[in-house]
């Protein structure tokens, strides 16, 4: 099932725009406060919403003057009330809560709480037809066909501010969907795209944290290094416009200037380019359905170094295979693939695994689960299935950890 992006039409964009960010405190979160509070007349923001950031949370909750900040840490509700001591902003912390502020009134919602944890809140926004700009890529792997049901059942939008997809969505023509030959996902390769096998089993956190193009989260960073995040991206793409796995490539494109492409079959490719700076595509998201003004630099043509491609080395970079298997499998398969994969890049970022331990490990995780196919019905086996991969992720770094 693919979102029926022909059906859309134009909201009204009054001003100033509701607006809720689930994870304000994040790498695209900022990213998204930075542009709001540089045209604050503009926006109403109804919520922020952090993990456990409760003083970097405070400091946006005053700077935007939002009605409700939630921590999602039950931990840190007392400190994020003392920070917020003297204002009228309403506080709350927990996973109901978070939930809570994915539900109140905004017309369009930042879904960019990293990992599987964002799904939940972002199906809430999704049922009370919210404009979700989805940032939480996981929420459709996981979920696509539930989050796209809560989507077309309450008239929403769903707008994509992955960099790749949200190239994607600005060239794609969803009349002409039967005229795409290809979609054409590019990736940077990440830091470790010219190291041998040997280098890489000997890389450090700190190394595959090191992304030679993009500021990013921890855990997006390392997905990078692994490419396992393109195959993430992989799966997205084939949920978001719906053409079959074979109609989606990926390469390897260490400028980061053309963000995908769309090859249609009377020979076009239309791409889309930009700066390595997330605020262009939530830019694009945040005004839609108009183009409204952006910080980011400008490309400068006459500067720039030539723009090369290079097939994805899948032997080094095994999760590209496990995504495309996954995505081949269906049913459980991305659920466990995208657990199992939190899980070992946890283990990694802690010094537990090696880093070609990560694909590893899931891969073993794939391959000892019966049932990979069977359908997904309901959000509630879908957090089961999630819930089992990581135990099992789990029990395996486990013993892998003798040998690091």
């Amino acid at each position: 099932m693919a979102l029926d992006m022909t059906k859309w039409t134009a909201p009204s964009h009054g001003s100033p725009r509701g607006v809720t960010i689930l994870g304000s405190t994040g790498s695209v979160g900022q990213s998204t406060v930075d542009l709001i509070a540089r045209d604050p007349a503009s926006y109403r923001v109804e919520a922020l919403v952090a993990g456990s950031a409760v003083e970097l949370l405070a400091e946006q909750a005053r700077r935007l003057k939002a009605r409700l900040a939630v921590v999602a840490d039950p931990a840190r509700f007392h400190a994020l009330k003392e920070a917020l001591a003297g204002t009228s902003i309403e506080v709350a912390a927990g996973p109901d809560a978070v939930i809570e502020a994915a539900s109140r009134p905004a017309e369009w919602v930042m879904a960019a709480i990293v990992g599987f944890v964002g799904l939940a809140p972002t199906l809430a926004a999704a049922r009370r037809g919210a404009m979700v700009a989805l940032a939480n890529k996981e929420a459709v792997v996981c979920a696509g066909r539930l989050l796209f049901e809560a989507i077309e059942g309450s008239g929403g939008k769903l707008l994509p501010v992955d960099s790749e997809h949200n190239a994607i969505f600005q060239v794609f023509e969803p009349q002409q969907r039967h005229a795409v030959d290809r979609l054409i996902l590019t990736a940077s390769g990440g830091p470790f795209r010219n190291w041998s096998l040997a280098d890489m089993a000997e890389a450090t956190p700190e190394q595959a944290l090191a992304h030679p193009n993009w500021d990013m989260g921890a855990k997006i960073s390392i997905d990078s290094a692994t490419l396992m995040n393109k195959g993430l991206e992989l799966i997205e793409a084939h949920l978001l416009f719906g053409l079959p796995e074979e109609q989606v490539e990926i390469v390897v494109h260490p400028q980061s200037v053309i963000h995908s492409m769309v090859a249609y079959r009377d020979g076009s490719v239309l791409a889309q380019l930009g700066t390595a700076d997330m605020r262009v595509p939530i830019t694009h998201a945040l005004g839609w359905p108009a183009r409204i003004d952006g910080p980011a630099a400008r490309l400068d043509f006459a500067q720039l170094s030539a723009l090369t491609f290079e097939r994805p080395d899948s032997g080094r970079f095994p999760a590209l295979r496990l995504a495309r298997e996954a995505l081949v499998i269906g049913g459980f398969a991305p659920v466990v693939l995208n657990a199992a994969n939190e899980a070992a890049v946890a283990a990694f970022l802690a010094r537990r695994i090696g880093f070609l331990d990560i694909a590893r490990t899931v891969e073993d995780v794939m391959a000892g689960w019966s049932g990979l196919a069977n359908p997904v019905e309901t959000l509630d086996q879908v957090k089961a299935a999630d819930l089992e991969a990581r135990r099992r992720a789990e029990e395996i770094c486990k013993g892998k950890e003798l040998s690091n």
